[in-house]
């Protein structure tokens, strides 16, 4: 999921968001955040549709099947 690793750095980035923070509002750890944004892991799906929530974006969006 190499666009979904891209998308949440931008979209993390554009909050002026740090690592920490964004786990903090996600309920999980800054590794996880860490993790996904190097494409080493990736969320699962409820992780994911709450990443969707939080930045108002659709889970199309994040895993780059739209705009």
């Amino acid at each position: 999921m190499i666009i979904f690793k891209e998308r949440l750095k931008e979209l993390r980035i554009e909050r002026k968001l740090s690592q920490a923070e964004l786990a903090k509002e996600l309920n999980v750890s800054q590794r996880s955040i860490s993790s996904w944004e190097t494409g080493f892991r990736e969320p699962d799906f409820a992780t994911l549709e709450r990443i969707a929530v939080f930045f108002d974006v659709t889970t199309d969006y994040l895993l780059g099947l739209g705009d």
